[in-house]
């Protein structure tokens, strides 16, 4: 294989090395590049009742971040700014951080992921590619309010998950502090505010998603 920077690929490579990287992400685990936020933590006590809350939970922020992953990939490919594409890349290790520990999360719940992961990246994709089509500020702008959301999401599961339940917490505590952190840089980068009907959509969408995966 060429040794040759990323950046200097062809879109026809990079595709290919984005349907690549979706495979691994939907059916291998992957090491993580910073360390699972749960580590010094104590083992659970959870009631079976928690234990299920939890794993509903976790199972629809691993659903999220595979989301996520598919989205920063999608809008990568047709970013017009390498400076920009390098940010994307950038955050999406950060985004893969989270969808390891949200899956090693699971195994820990005895539970699974959502079995429409396959469904909710490519999805994701294609809306991802679509932001980037329509120019760097909007898919910067797209980015930004994507990861408001998710911070919001997020800042809900921490009122849901049991009290007791101090591993999940802290992994979704650390997920909330990147994604703001994402949603930061874009707006940084110039990221044009998106319409309100685009909001509402958005705001719908991820409803959707959320109901969905925390049962299936």
């Amino acid at each position: 294989m060429s040794s040759k920077p990323f950046r200097h690929y062809s879109l026809a490579d990079r595709l290919l090395g984005h349907v690549d990287q979706a495979l691994n992400n939907i059916f291998c685990r992957q090491q993580s590049q910073r360390d699972y936020p749960a580590n010094h933590l104590d083992s659970d006590t959870l009631s079976a009742e928690e234990k299920k809350l939890a794993a509903g939970l976790m199972r629809v922020n691993h659903a999220g971040e595979m989301a996520a992953q598919a989205l920063y990939h999608g809008q990568s490919i047709t970013a017009r700014d390498q400076s920009i594409r390098d940010e994307l890349r950038g955050a999406s290790i950060e985004e893969a951080d989270h969808l390891n520990w949200c899956r090693r999360r699971l195994d820990e719940l005895d539970a699974q992921p959502s079995k429409l992961d396959p469904f909710w990246y490519a999805g994701s994709f294609v809306i991802g590619i679509t932001a980037g089509i329509a120019g760097d500020r909007w898919n910067l702008g797209f980015l930004a309010e994507t990861e408001h959301q998710v911070v919001r999401h997020l800042e809900h599961h921490l009122k849901r998950l049991p009290q007791e339940d101090k591993r999940s917490r802290a992994i979704v505590t650390q997920m909330r502090e990147d994604e703001l952190g994402h949603a930061t840089l874009a707006e940084d980068l110039g990221a044009a505010t998106l319409p309100k009907p685009i909001h509402t959509l958005m705001g719908l969408s991820s409803k959707v998603m959320t109901t969905i995966a925390e049962r299936i």
